[in-house]
């Protein structure tokens, strides 16, 4: 489930956006244009494949077409960790967590603990 950079772009927008609202590609295209030269119909290629590939929701409205994330951006990012660990043996998954938890930040270590402590409470 690795992203393009145009794809992160179009999921960035809609993940920025209220999590009940649907986007039409006029909106994420308009949202994109500042910080980027791409067509209307470039956009809404895109939309349409990540829909296709059920990363974010379409439906039907009237003429139009609305979207909005399947799921939020820190689900999807664990969804796409996740992936990425199930290609691996067992022992090369926990290699790699801990490779991770050693580099990771003083910010990343707390939040990684304060994880776990809900975990252990549950």
């Amino acid at each position: 489930m690795a992203y393009g950079d145009l794809e992160r772009a179009v999921l960035d927008v809609l993940w920025e956006a209220d999590p009940e609202s649907w986007l039409t590609v006029r909106e994420v295209h308009a949202a994109l244009t500042p910080a980027r030269d791409v067509a209307y119909t470039t956009v809404m290629t895109v939309m349409e494949r990540l829909a296709r590939k059920q990363h974010i929701v379409q439906r039907k409205d009237g003429r139009a077409y609305l979207y909005r994330p399947r799921a939020s951006r820190s689900e999807m990012v664990a969804e796409l960790l996740n992936d990425t660990l199930d290609d691996f043996s067992t022992h090369d998954r926990q290699s790699a967590l801990v490779a991770f938890v050693e580099d990771a930040s003083p910010d990343d270590v707390a939040a990684l603990r304060a994880a776990l402590a809900r975990l252990e409470g549950a």
